[in-house]
């Protein structure tokens, strides 16, 4: 399997720095972990509180900006397999708001930075924690797996 990964850093911190081959290791550990094979492409944009809340009220009527926001590949499924690659979706992800929740949680902020990224790439799949406990039960219980996977601890514990 083969990523390919666009990558839109609108917002920089000192605390996170983002490499693009991390980014890419932690999207590849999720997609394996889940079983796909295929090629895959996908795009990540590191945004500021404004954006992040202008999308959240445009496409979820939240009036707030939120840590990750998922936007998954809506392309046919007839044209999928005219494609080189199969097209995940967009992530948006707040620096804001990522930096400011790894404070309150007392984690570094690339181990919250990363678990966003798992997150919502899992989220991209179709798994979803706001449709029942079953649904978030198993959406986590994947997160803690594929973290371990990255040496990560489970970011649950301590909420």
């Amino acid at each position: 399997m083969k990523l390919n990964l666009s990558l839109q850093q609108d917002v920089l911190a000192p605390e996170l720095v983002l490499k693009r081959s991390y980014i890419k290791k932690v999207i590849e550990t999720t997609l394996r972990h889940i079983g796909m094979q295929q090629d895959c492409e996908i795009g990540i944009a590191c945004v500021d509180n404004a954006e992040s809340h202008a999308l959240n009220l445009q496409y979820r009527q939240k009036d707030k900006p939120t840590n990750v926001l998922s936007f998954p590949s809506d392309i046919p499924e007839e044209v999928l397999p005219m494609l080189d690659a199969f097209p995940l979706g967009d992530l948006v992800i707040c620096i804001p708001v990522v930096l400011q929740e790894a404070d309150q949680q007392k984690k570094r902020p690339l181990d919250h930075f990363t678990h966003m990224l798992v997150h919502g790439t899992l989220h991209l799949l179709g798994y979803d924690h706001e449709t029942g406990e079953q649904d978030a039960e198993e959406m986590e219980t994947l997160e803690v797996e594929i973290l371990s996977k990255l040496s990560l601890d489970n970011p649950y514990l301590d909420l």
